[in-house]
């Protein structure tokens, strides 16, 4: 049996993102991601790989996307802002059908903002993330045993549908330490046959690219890549439901305030109110299927986010009106806590069997 160890959540990502074969990182110090950055720089040489200080944020997205069009796989983190920078550069990739890793440990803002955790990058994930038409797949993580699962999962998903791959974590994910069996290494090569690796007179040239100056030829490009998107909204949905199947309220929270949620229902049931959760693992693909499965059964939902409230469209727009969907959140860096939350569903479960009269 696999040994377990203590580890931050930024650390066992670093790991265990080597361990799935990434032997390039490129990337630029901000808290609360820097250890993650630490501990490739010590690491990375080490197994043969390339660990690289950029000196900005957009030089490390664009160094991703040479490496990566080299048939590499890489990887670069940050926080907050420092993804806005990259956003420039993960829509290049995007456009080139270019795989890659990009690890968001959110901080809050907007601005500079503070350096403790939040969840106010979900528009920015999986709405916003670069200009034009694309997605990015995105992995919400909230243990950190789920921080190095999920760096095998996005490396293989990027490579297998060629995309952009975001893990967004926070603040609290990347600082904590908790125990983690690590995944065993991987050895096997992924076949590339697209990668420009050289033709040898053997193929015919290989070409990476995103500027197409006939605009039916960047249409039919569009199309294709949304052919493939549709294939992920239907293979990739993932979803933890946690006492939902005779649950009164649905709580639907990610990562770190899932935490917080799945505490606040376990309370919520001692008292005798019917509380479930949902928690999306993939924010997008939203998990619409996780949520449209419990509608049936649910008397009202409630989001719980980092944020002023941003998840809860995505709820809504499942839901359709069929149910009460309400929000509670902290931001700024604040932190929602059991009691709070527990407070919020007692007193929409005491509505609704009111309104139920």
């Amino acid at each position: 049996m696999a040994e377990k160890v203590l580890m931050k959540g930024n650390e066992a990502l670093a790991e265990a993102a080597m361990r799935a074969g990434c032997r390039f990182f490129f990337g630029y110090p901000i808290t609360p991601q820097t250890e993650l950055a630490a501990y490739m720089s010590k690491r990375m040489p080490k197994v043969g790989g390339t660990f690289l200080q950029a000196e900005s944020e957009i030089a490390a997205i664009n160094m991703v996307y040479g490496a990566s069009a080299a048939g590499a796989r890489v990887m670069t983190s940050s926080s907050s802002p420092g993804i806005s920078l990259k956003g420039e550069g993960i829509s290049y990739m995007a456009g080139a059908d270019l795989p890659g890793v990009i690890i968001n440990v959110q901080r809050g803002g907007p601005g500079l903002g503070g350096i403790q955790p939040s969840q106010a990058d979900y528009w920015q994930a999986t709405r916003a993330l670069g200009h034009g038409d694309f997605r990015v797949v995105v992995y919400a993580p909230s243990t950190v045993q789920e921080m190095a699962d999920y760096a095998f999962t996005a490396f293989d998903v990027a490579d297998k549908y060629r995309t952009p791959v975001m893990i967004l974590a926070d603040g609290m994910l990347g600082q904590m330490m908790e125990p983690v069996v690590m995944p065993e290494p991987r050895d096997e090569q992924i076949e590339k046959p697209w990668a420009t690796t050289g033709h040898k007179h053997a193929r015919p040239h290989n070409v990476v690219n995103s500027l197409y100056l006939t605009a039916d030829e960047l249409e039919n490009l569009n199309v294709e890549r949304y052919e493939r998107y549709a294939q992920i909204e239907r293979d990739e949905q993932r979803a933890e439901t946690f006492l939902t199947e005779d649950a009164d309220i649905v709580v639907v929270a990610f990562g770190a305030s899932a935490r917080v949620a799945r505490s606040a229902v376990v309370e919520a049931r001692a008292k005798g109110v019917k509380a479930g959760l949902v928690r999306p693992i993939t924010l997008w693909p939203f998990p619409t299927n996780a949520i449209e499965a419990v509608v049936p059964t649910a008397k009202a939902f409630l989001d719980v986010e980092m944020n002023m409230g941003q998840m809860v469209d995505d709820v809504r727009l499942v839901v359709a009106g069929r149910r009460p969907v309400e929000f509670f959140g902290r931001t700024g860096g604040v932190i929602p806590t059991p009691v709070e939350v527990l407070a919020r569903i007692e007193d929409l479960n005491a509505r609704v069997e009111k309104g139920g009269e």
